[in-house]
C-alpha cells in the first residue's frame, strides 16, 4: 500500500488540478482547430500535442519537464529561450519567398508598413495595463502577426511571458481566416472590393538576386538588432533566387524548416504549464493579442483607402489586411474575399506583396526595439 501511495503521489492523479484539465482542454481545442478546420496545422498540432504533454501533471525531481534542468524538454526549449529557432524559421522562410510581387510593385510595401500599427498599439496598450517597457515591446510584436519574431523578442525583453507570448502570437495567426474577413467587410464597400489590379509586371533574376543583398544591408544599416532575423531571412532567399544553390534552397524551405518547426511547436506548447500560464498577465496578453490583430487589419484596409485618393490606378483595399506578417495566409484570405465578389479578380499575388513586406517590417520593428530596450 505505502508503494501504490508513493507511485499515487509521484503521478498525474496526486498533482493533478483544475489549471491542468483547462490547458489539456486548451491543447484539445488546438488539435481540434488544426485538424478538423486546417487552421494552421504545421503549428497549431505540435503546440497543441505540446500543450497535452506540458500538462500531464508529476512530482517534480523527476528530471522530466521542460522546466527542469537537464530534462530533454528542457535541452529542447533552450532553442527557444536562448532564441535559435526562430532566426532558423526565417532561414527556411526567405527560402521558399518570392519577392517579385513586392518589387514589382513598391508602392505596395506601404501597406506592411501600415500594418505595423497594430504593434504600436498594443505596445501603448500593454503599459496602459501596466506592463513594464520591455514587457510591453515583446507583448507588442503579437501585433506583427509574426510567432518567430514574437519569440525572438521575448526570448530577449520578457522571458517570464515567453509562453504566453508565443501561444497567443501562434494562436492569433491560426485564426487569421476568422478574424480578418469581417473587419475587411467592416470597412470596404463592395465597389471597392471588386476592383480588378493589373497584373504584376516581370522582375528580371538580376533585380531578385540583388534585392537579398541589398535588402539586407539597408535593413541591417536601419535596424542592427534585426541583424539575426534579417540575416536569415535574406540569406535564405539568396539561396533561392541566385540559381546556384538550388540544393541548399531546396533544404532549407523543406526538411530543415519541418524540423525546426516541430521542436519550436512542441516546446512551446509544453512550456504551458498550468501553474506558470493561466495567470493574470496571461488573460491580459490573450486580449491585447486579439486586439493587435484587429488593429493591423485595419490599418491596412485604411491605408490602402487613403491611397487611393491620390492614386489613378486604384488599389483593392482588400489586400491591405495581407500587411500582416502572417505569410502566406493573410494573402489567402485576401484572395478568397476577393474571389466571392468576383470569382475572375485574383489577389493573391498582388496581397503578398505588403504580405512579405510585413515580414520585414515587423522584423525591423523588433531590432529597433530590442536595440532600444534591450540594454
Amino acid at each position: 500500500m505505502d508503494i501504490l501511495f508513493n507511485f499515487l503521489q509521484t503521478g498525474a492523479v496526486g498533482n493533478f488540478s483544475w489549471g491542468n484539465l483547462i490547458m489539456l482542454l486548451v491543447g484539445g481545442f488546438f488539435l481540434w482547430l488544426a485538424i478538423t478546420k486546417d487552421y494552421e496545422p504545421l503549428l497549431l498540432v505540435p503546440i497543441g500535442f505540446g500543450i497535452l504533454v506540458g500538462n500531464i501533471p508529476y512530482a517534480y525531481g523527476m528530471n522530466i519537464g521542460v522546466y527542469e534542468t537537464g530534462s530533454v524538454l528542457s535541452i529542447l526549449y533552450q532553442g527557444v529561450t536562448q532564441g535559435y529557432y526562430p532566426p532558423l524559421i526565417f532561414l527556411g522562410i526567405g527560402a521558399m519567398t518570392d519577392f517579385s510581387s513586392m518589387l514589382s510593385n513598391p508602392r505596395l510595401i506601404l501597406l506592411g508598413a501600415a500594418a505595423q500599427a497594430g504593434i504600436f498599439a498594443t505596445f501603448l496598450g500593454s503599459l496602459y495595463l501596466g506592463f513594464s517597457l520591455k514587457d510591453a515591446a515583446a507583448i507588442g510584436i503579437i501585433g506583427g502577426a509574426d510567432g518567430p519574431t514574437a519569440i525572438f523578442l521575448s526570448s530577449k525583453l520578457a522571458p517570464q511571458y515567453l509562453g504566453a507570448i508565443a501561444i497567443a502570437a501562434y494562436s492569433y495567426m491560426a485564426l487569421v481566416p476568422v478574424i480578418q474577413p469581417p473587419i475587411i467587410k467592416l470597412l470596404t464597400s463592395k465597389r471597392e472590393r471588386l476592383i480588378r489590379m493589373k497584373p504584376s509586371k516581370p522582375v528580371s533574376r538580376r533585380l531578385r538576386v540583388l534585392f537579398p543583398i541589398m535588402g539586407f544591408l539597408l535593413t541591417a544599416f536601419i535596424a542592427p538588432g534585426s541583424l539575426t532575423l534579417l540575416g536569415m531571412l535574406f540569406f535564405g532567399n539568396l539561396l533561392k533566387e541566385s540559381g546556384v544553390t538550388e540544393r541548399l534552397a531546396k533544404t532549407a524551405r523543406s526538411a530543415f524548416i519541418d524540423i525546426v518547426t516541430i521542436l519550436l511547436g512542441l516546446t512551446v506548447g509544453t512550456s504551458t504549464d498550468a501553474h506558470r500560464f493561466l495567470t493574470p498577465d496571461s488573460i491580459k496578453i490573450f486580449a491585447l493579442g486579439a486586439a493587435s490583430f484587429g488593429v493591423a487589419t485595419a490599418s491596412g484596409v485604411l491605408f490602402a483607402k487613403f491611397m487611393n485618393l491620390f492614386l489613378k490606378e486604384k488599389i483593392n483595399p482588400i489586400i491591405g489586411a495581407a500587411g500582416v506578417s502572417a505569410v502566406p495566409d493573410s494573402a489567402r484570405v485576401c484572395q478568397v474575399l476577393g474571389a466571392k465578389e468576383d470569382p475572375q479578380n485574383f489577389l493573391i499575388m498582388h496581397a503578398m506583396a505588403p504580405n512579405v513586406a510585413g515580414v520585414i517590417g515587423s522584423a525591423v520593428v523588433a531590432g529597433v526595439l530590442l536595440a532600444t530596450l534591450g540594454g
